[in-house]
């Protein structure tokens, strides 16, 4: 009797044995698939999530703690939307080992006092359902004031990961706050050069969007920084391989999908040692240097505005859905 074949380890095994694979999803479904150590949410994977039949008891739920929170509706809608987010972070918490993360409306990017306000109201949240801090990573947009944000919240024990985040200025912010986490967005910085350039193919090594995580990583680890890189928003299953050794990824189920179909070798592209021969120089920002080498970097500022009005606009269907439910 012929042997049976040894089946291969794929391309998403190879991975997780240099970085830690992160599920981007609302879907619960799909975390429990791919195993993933932690798991990323946002106001435009929940509302996808929220269409889905078999989580209609999770914006059940919410609706109730809303109305009971407040007689108002605009103020029940709002304690609905926090509900919302958090019923979902404690069912992925459920099936993933590590982390969480839970994305602040996006329409506060720009007000230091309202993102702490929110950060502390979700944290409270999952502690109400006996979900400690040390397992939520509070996501914020990487503006000035979203840093700044950052920075007290993780004074108070409150880990947090900053998203919409596309410039090397944004990065060393960042890391001169202390925030647990960064997820620099690849996917969208290869669409931008795309887009302005009109070339459509690179190598894994030169695409844009992972010569700048690659940059980013470097840096970090040659400064000894704490702050750890979670690439994120990606196009094609190169752009992952090109950042083999980064702290973390988050991956949407279709790539992950497909890197556990690919059989293909997977080989460190970033490691400590590369990062410490880097000829990089350390750099200080203050909020005059930030915004002004924010602002040098078209792509970023674009990017950075353009991600902020997508996110307000899925908050805003979100909260509508949930608006239209309770009436």
């Amino acid at each position: 009797m012929a042997e049976k074949r040894q089946k291969m380890e794929s391309a998403l095994d190879k991975l997780k044995s240099h970085t830690v694979v992160v599920a981007d999803t609302g879907d619960i479904k799909a975390i429990e698939k791919y195993s993933p150590q932690d798991a990323t949410t946002n106001p435009s994977l929940l509302l996808a999530a929220a269409s889905m039949p078999e989580y209609k008891h999770l914006i059940d739920d919410a609706i109730a703690y809303g109305k009971k929170n407040s007689s108002d509706l605009k103020e029940q809608v709002s304690h609905a939307m926090d509900k919302l987010f958090v019923n979902f972070g404690y069912e992925i918490l459920q099936k993933v080992p590590g982390r969480v993360s839970t994305e602040v409306d996006a329409r506060l990017s720009f007000d230091v006092e309202a993102s702490v306000k929110k950060a502390k109201t979700f944290i409270k949240l999952y502690e109400d359902r006996g979900i400690k801090r040390d397992r939520i990573l509070i996501k914020l947009s990487t503006t000035w004031e979203g840093v700044q944000a950052a920075k007290i919240l993780e004074a108070e024990g409150i880990h947090c990961n900053m998203t919409l985040l596309f410039s090397f200025a944004q990065a060393v912010a960042c890391a001169e706050a202390g925030v647990t986490l960064i997820s620099p967005f690849v996917g969208r910085i290869f669409d931008w050069f795309v887009k302005s350039t009109g070339k459509k193919e690179y190598g894994m090594l030169d695409d844009p969007g992972v010569v700048s995580v690659a940059k980013i990583y470097n840096y970090y680890k040659k400064f000894d920084y704490a702050t750890v890189v979670m690439g994120a928003s990606f196009r094609n299953t190169n752009q992952i391989k090109g950042l083999t050794g980064c702290d973390l990824l988050t991956i949407s189920p279709k790539l992950l999908e497909q890197l556990a179909n690919d059989e293909t070798v997977v080989t460190e592209q970033l490691t400590y040692k590369g990062a410490k021969d880097s000829s990089l120089e350390k750099i200080h920002l203050n909020e005059g240097d930030f915004r002004f080498q924010h602002n040098e970097d078209a792509m970023a500022v674009e990017k950075l505005a353009e991600g902020i009005r997508k996110f307000s606009v899925d908050a805003v269907k979100l909260e509508n859905m949930l608006k239209e439910r309770m009436q």
